[in-house]
């Protein structure tokens, strides 16, 4: 399990690519390698990676061809900057969200904007993940654990301000418009949600659109009710 908060930059040496599977090998940041061993995990730009050869600071990794076809992987250069967190420790602050690193999907970039003193990066996400993302709940974009700031559930775009020590240990001030992200969603959200859906379809059946049709006259959604942040629903007239 990994917190989203970045240690550092890596960078890629070199990627192998073998039928089925390849290897590829990362220079850690400094001090990285710290009592790290062989069968320890480490998270790549937001992949939960096992270290299989360690020699200083380069470190080799065995990936399967379905990481590579699910992540951003896919447009790895050599020479290019990744985020690296070590895997969380017992007893330690965790200062983000827990993070699995099973990667849900890729996503795009779409926009940045760099307002004075700012950072705020678009990126586009698919409809399927549509429902577990909302304003001032987490997600984790290439392993950073960040806040969701504004969401546009037609457009499927999330909005993330960053701050200087962000961009400082992270990849994500080297990225431009058409780069795909790693994106993780949290599991909390992912359980309230898909916990209340199953609730409400159990219990409604049938009558299950009419409330969501209902609720969407309001100005809320069914999956909104189990959100970080949950709106008050009207109260019921008595009289």
């Amino acid at each position: 399990m990994f917190t989203g908060i970045i240690v550092g930059r890596g960078k890629l040496i070199e990627a192998k690519i073998f039928p089925g599977a390849s290897q590829i090998q990362i220079e850690l940041p400094e001090q990285g390698e710290l009592d790290l061993q062989i069968g320890a995990s480490v998270s790549v730009d937001g992949v939960c990676l096992t270290a299989t050869h360690i020699h200083g600071r380069l470190v080799t990794f065995d990936v399967m061809k379905e990481t590579f076809s699910r992540t951003s992987f896919k447009q790895f250069t050599p020479g290019q900057y990744v985020n690296i967190e070590r895997a969380a420790r017992d007893g330690a602050e965790i200062g983000g969200h827990p993070i699995s690193g099973h990667v849900d999907s890729t996503v795009e970039v779409v926009a940045i904007e760099t307002p004075e003193n700012n950072f705020v990066m678009t990126v586009k996400f698919p409809n399927d993940c549509s429902k577990y993302i909302f304003p001032k709940g987490y997600v984790s974009l290439n392993g950073a654990s960040l806040t969701v700031c504004n969401v546009n559930k037609i457009a499927n775009t999330l909005e993330v301000w960053l701050i200087p020590e962000t961009l400082r240990l992270t990849t994500f001030g080297l990225k431009k418009v058409g780069d795909l992200i790693n994106l993780e969603i949290e599991r909390g959200t992912q359980l309230a949600v898909d916990t209340m859906r199953n609730f409400l379809e159990e219990r409604l059946g049938r009558y299950l659109p009419a409330f969501e049709a209902a609720l969407e006259t309001a100005g809320f959604s069914v999956d909104q009710l189990a959100g970080p942040a949950a709106p008050a629903l009207p109260t019921p007239r008595t009289a």
